[in-house]
Parts: C-alpha cells; structure tokens; sequence
C-alpha cells in the first residue's frame, strides 16, 4: 500500500507534549524574534529618552551649595535630582524669580564643582550615561542660580536694610540662605550694573556662599548670563523621596501685588475658572427654553 499521512501517533512527528513537528519551526521562529525586538525595543527607548531629555525636558544633579535650601548639594556627594523644563522657553523668557539652569558662560572664571569621573574608562563610560538620566553628577559644567534682574534693568546691592534692589526698588526675597559657617549674614555690596536685552542677572539663593554675576568674570558685564546659555527652568526635585516638591519661582520684584493675591498659589485661579464657566453654561442652557416659552406666549403686536 503507498504511504498515507503521517499521524500524531508516529512518534517522528510528535513533540513531546502532543504538538505537531509542524509546530516547532514556529516556536522557535518567535523565540528568535523576540530576541531580535529585544535589542531593537531598547534602541528606541534610548533614542526616545534622549528626544525628550535633549527637547523637552531633563533631570539634573545639583552640585553645589549655591542654591540652599531651595536645592540641596555639596561638593563630592549626590545633591538633589531636580525635573528641568525645556520646552516654557521656547514661548517666552526667563523672568525674574525663575530657577534656570544654563551653560556656564565663558566669561565666568569660577567653576562651583568638579565632576567625580573615575580613571576606569569603563566605569567613567557608565557615569557619562547616568548622567543624562540624572544618576550621575554631570561632566559639563551646567549652573543653577536664580533670575534677579533681565534685559533693560539695573541691579546694585544693597539699600539700607540689605537688600537687593533692580531699578531703585526693593526685592523681596524669602528664599534667602546664609551659610553661617562661611561668614556673618548679609549681603555683599556692588556697583549697579545695567542689564542689555538677552542677558539675565543671577544669583544663588545662599547668598554668601554662591559664585554669581555678582563675582564671575570680576562682575559687572562679565558677570551676565546670555539667555541663550539658558537650558530650562527647574520645575521639581524628584530625588531623594523626601525631598519631593516643587522649585518655587517666587518673583521677587512682584511688591505691587496685593497680600492677598501673593498668598494664592500659581495655577489656582486658572483652576478656579473651569467651574465657574461650566456652572454658566449650565445656568444658560437651562434658562434658554424658559426663554422661549415666555417669547411664544407673549401676544403678537401688530403696528
């Protein structure tokens, strides 16, 4: 008799567990694919991570303690980790109050920190790529400080109770530090400075223990941060947990605003509106058939 099929019972085309020889091409056909999407999956996180870390935003260390206690750092640990936003600047300005963080300006002459890169090229390889996640103290030399004064100001310090003032007037500034261990509390004096267009004015919230346009460069123009060095505006501290917050931006030239409106946190009042206009048009479509019934009852006026 010719051959027939073959059946599951003959053991040359059974699998163990039951399944058809047929079946083990395809198994091992998605094995293999697997391992292919692998490498493939993690190429584009990598590459989707660095669109967003280049364009819209990016985790930063803090390495210095120019800006306690807004941001913890210190020179040879691991500082806060804070969110950078990239993208608030591509619509506007750094204004004054702001948090930025910038390239450091070749006029500067002083950096705040040295990156703790190890002599393994190896392990230095790693901390190049924690350091764009954040995990790692970064190898450029990237500044924090706070805007003061921008584009057609002047600055000079200090009035007769110490403080700051940006066109002859006062700042007020409650995120103010002094270090105790570096010296008495206040402010160094200097000359006022005038700020062109497309420059900013900056200063560490640790006032006596921060190198800023006050001392880089020798200060005055020197001193100047071009608003183009300017990376983005730190937005929050993710690490460590129990640092969790917001970075406040405080506009200290804001004197004007009433106590109760500086007491209402940003955002609020956007918030707020959403009910208010949804209860409104709520109102509206209710009291628009009432309307039109009232207008169908009313007698027809002939002149």
């Amino acid at each position: 008799m010719p051959d027939g099929p073959d059946t599951p019972d003959d053991p040359e085309t059974t699998d163990d567990d039951g399944g058809s020889g047929a079946d083990r091409p395809a198994r091992a056909k998605k094995k293999l694919s697997f391992w292919v999407e692998l490498p493939i999956l993690v190429a584009i996180a990598l590459v989707l991570t660095f669109l967003v870390q280049s364009f819209v935003a990016r985790v930063f260390v803090i390495p210095s303690e120019s800006m306690e206690a807004t941001l913890h750092g210190c020179p040879g640990c691991t500082g806060d980790r804070v969110v950078v936003d990239r993208v608030v600047y591509y619509f506007r300005d750094p204004g004054p109050g702001d948090v930025v963080v910038f390239e450091r300006p070749g006029t500067w002459n002083r950096s705040e920190f040295t990156a703790d890169r190890s002599d393994n090229a190896v392990v230095r390889l790693l901390q190049d790529v924690g350091s764009v996640f954040g995990l790692a103290t970064p190898d450029e030399d990237d500044v924090v400080k706070r805007v003061v004064a921008v584009g057609g100001q002047t600055v000079q310090c200090c009035d007769d109770r110490n403080r700051v003032t940006v066109d002859g007037a006062p700042l007020d500034e409650p995120y103010i530090h002094y270090d105790p261990e570096v010296g008495p509390t206040g402010q160094e004096r200097f000359d006022p400075v005038s700020v062109p267009q497309g420059m900013l004015f900056v200063m560490g919230d640790n006032r006596n223990n921060s190198g800023d346009s006050r001392t880089q460069g020798g200060g005055g123009a020197n001193g100047l941060v071009p608003v183009d060095n300017v990376i983005g505006k730190a937005r929050a501290i993710i690490l460590p947990p129990s640092r969790w917050r917001g970075v406040g931006d405080h506009d200290p030239q804001a004197l004007s605003a009433p106590a109760w409106q500086s007491g209402i946190p940003a955002g609020v009042g956007l918030a707020a509106a959403w009910p208010v206009l949804w209860l409104g048009r709520r109102a509206s479509a209710l009291l628009r058939p009432a309307a039109r019934r009232e207008s169908d009852r009313a007698p027809e006026v002939t002149p």
